[in-house]
């Protein structure tokens, strides 16, 4: 495909080229998301971490700065489960942890995010708004939410690791699916966590989806320049995701330590891990990560309720200036990442990807 001849998804988003920025909830923001649209792509922005306040806050803020199309993105992961033995036994767990900064744990955990399916403010505000798109991560919403939304006129996306969630996602009416590879970084969107995960990688799911199901593919995981987009749109994809190519950028709220790290050796050790949040979720190696490594998934609350504590030990580390407790997500190309602003480097990505294009006629 080439990027002078638009896709029925890009005459969808009302984009001019085949990049959508991921949604990373804490490190996309306004800013980000409006050079990537301004730009001619899909801007996004990760709101599952604020409530519909805060959200509305950040939509507007966009339209300050861009008038190009916004995607916003929810969790629509099952609400948690609260275990208060789980939760004590997992403070105690991470206890030496704090003990090594002089920190206090938290005396008992909570349910930080609150999930889509049960988030009516969330849901008026998105329809009030009327953003481009809404993107979904964890699952589908209830059929009331996705009637309401394409009521409101707003492009639907949903992500999926597999065909049966790519077929799910087809069956709720949703408008096209983002097909996360297992390269990816920041959380698998996996609907069930705790069952066996097929590890697709990225093309392969990519081929497997155009197959499955009669919607248009998002490739997503792992693709960080213009020669793995025009790969992605040779297997079928109508666009391509990227997340991790933009930690690094101007506009990130990537904090300092984050930064260093990606640009480390830890770039080439990148890990799945449940105990930052309570989800797998692919991340720069660090600290947790290691100290991680050897505790079984049982032990681990319900995400996001794991993720309070989470962050109350990033938070105490970075109080002793340490930064290796964070939530330092990244995927498989961590290392081909650059530090540019995001219009730079969506411009190296247009450039790349036509010249991409070229060597293949």
């Amino acid at each position: 495909m080439s990027t002078q001849v638009p896709s029925a998804l890009l005459d969808l988003l009302g984009i001019d080229v085949p990049i959508v920025q991921a949604p990373m909830a804490g490190v996309s923001s306004p800013a980000m998301a409006a050079a990537v649209s301004t730009s001619g792509g899909l801007g996004s922005l990760g709101v599952g971490a604020m409530n519909a306040s805060k959200a509305r806050e950040a939509i507007h803020e966009f339209r300050r700065l861009s008038g190009g199309p916004l995607n916003v993105n929810v969790f629509v992961h099952r609400p948690a489960h609260a275990d208060k033995q789980k939760a004590s036994a997992w403070l105690a767990r991470l206890q030496p942890e704090f003990d090594r900064w002089n920190a206090k744990a938290p005396q008992e955990l909570h349910e930080i995010y609150t999930s889509f399916l049960v988030d009516n403010d969330m849901l008026a505000m998105l329809v009030e708004e009327k953003p481009r798109a809404v993107s979904f991560h964890f699952g589908v919403p209830h059929p009331h939410q996705i009637q309401a939304l394409h009521d409101a006129g707003i492009v639907l996306l949903a992500s999926a690791t597999n065909q049966d969630e790519a077929k799910l996602i087809e069956a709720a009416g949703i408008d096209a699916v983002v097909a996360q590879g297992y390269e990816a970084g920041g959380h698998r969107g996996v609907f069930d966590p705790d069952i066996e995960d097929s590890q697709l990688g990225t093309f392969a799911l990519t081929r497997l989806l155009v197959r499955a199901v009669n919607l248009p593919i998002i490739a997503a995981g792992g693709i960080m320049d213009g020669a793995g987009i025009a790969s992605a749109l040779s297997l079928g994809a109508q666009a391509a995701q990227l997340g991790t190519a933009f930690v690094a950028t101007d506009e990130s709220l990537a904090d300092a330590g984050y930064r260093e790290r990606l640009f480390s050796a830890a770039a080439h050790h990148t890990t799945m891990t449940r105990v930052i949040s309570g989800r797998p979720a692919r991340s720069l190696a660090n600290d947790f990560t290691q100290w991680g490594s050897a505790v079984p998934n049982e032990a681990i609350p319900d995400y996001p309720i794991a993720y309070d504590v989470g962050k109350a030990l990033h938070a105490a580390g970075k109080a002793a200036d340490q930064s290796g407790y964070g939530a330092q997500w990244a995927g498989q190309g961590a290392p081909l990442a650059r530090a540019l602003s995001s219009a730079a480097l969506m411009q190296a990505l247009k450039e790349e990807l036509v010249q991409a294009e070229r060597s293949v006629c």
